[in-house]
């Protein structure tokens, strides 16, 4: 096992473990997110939070004029990335991580995005929410980066790095595909974590001429529709909601 896998398992050993009992929220306004409204990693703590009918309070970090790499938020996460989770004196980074704690936090509290109870259902939303990080997020972001992030900032896109990722996309979806033909989701026929993951990289990509690797399969097509419309998502990548 390597030893970015050893890690995520060992933070989802921990976020599992945590006690049954709900968190009291140390700030009334909820947690304290740094984020940016267009970051992907930032919806997807977003969504999590909205799924779970959780408040937050948002502070700007702006990606677009660098204030990532100022001292003063280097201090807040020496990697210069968003986003970051403060409740009371508890620091968290990595948004896949900062998901599963707010999850196990509140698992009686909105959307149940995990079973923590039946072991039987916990080990399929596990093993998809390993699939997303491992094979599905690598040629997801470089498209991503490469067809949405780099034109923003004024680069241009190499589209033989867009044609040489596009086919390992595509042995992934294929795979998906044989999967939802039986299921509604990843993961079971409810919406989970699993599920959940995969939406950043999906909403900057369904604006890309790298859609039709989704469309082209009439059940990740089916897939993608239903879990872009949730309500939760859609606010997520609201930047009005994000500055109220």
């Amino acid at each position: 096992m390597s030893f970015s896998r050893l890690l995520v398992t060992f933070s989802l050993m921990m976020m599992m473990a945590i006690s049954n009992e709900p968190f009291a929220l140390a700030h009334e306004e909820g947690y304290k997110i740094y984020g940016f409204p267009y970051s992907a990693s930032t919806w997807r703590v977003l969504a999590v939070l909205h799924e779970k009918g959780l408040p937050y309070y948002p502070i700007t970090v702006n990606l677009r004029n660098g204030e990532q790499k100022n001292p003063s938020f280097l201090s807040i996460n020496p990697f210069g990335q968003v986003p970051v989770l403060l409740d009371g004196h508890l620091k968290l980074t990595e948004s896949r991580a900062i998901s599963l704690y707010i999850e196990s936090a509140h698992r009686s509290r909105g959307t149940k995005l995990l079973n923590h109870e039946n072991h039987n259902e916990v080990g399929p939303e596990t093993m998809w929410m390993y699939i997303e990080s491992f094979e599905f997020d690598p040629p997801a972001t470089m498209l991503t980066f490469e067809q949405a992030i780099k034109p923003l900032t004024g680069l241009k896109t190499d589209y033989k790095v867009v044609n040489e990722t596009e086919p390992k996309l595509e042995k992934v979806l294929d795979i998906y595909e044989e999967r939802l033909k039986k299921s509604r989701f990843l993961a079971s026929n409810r919406f989970t974590m699993a599920d959940l993951f995969h939406l950043p990289n999906i909403q900057y990509l369904m604006n890309t001429t790298t859609k039709r690797v989704f469309e082209n399969r009439p059940n990740v097509h089916r897939w993608v529709a239903e879990i872009m419309a949730r309500p939760a998502w859609k606010k997520a990548c609201d930047p009005n909601a994000w500055y109220g």
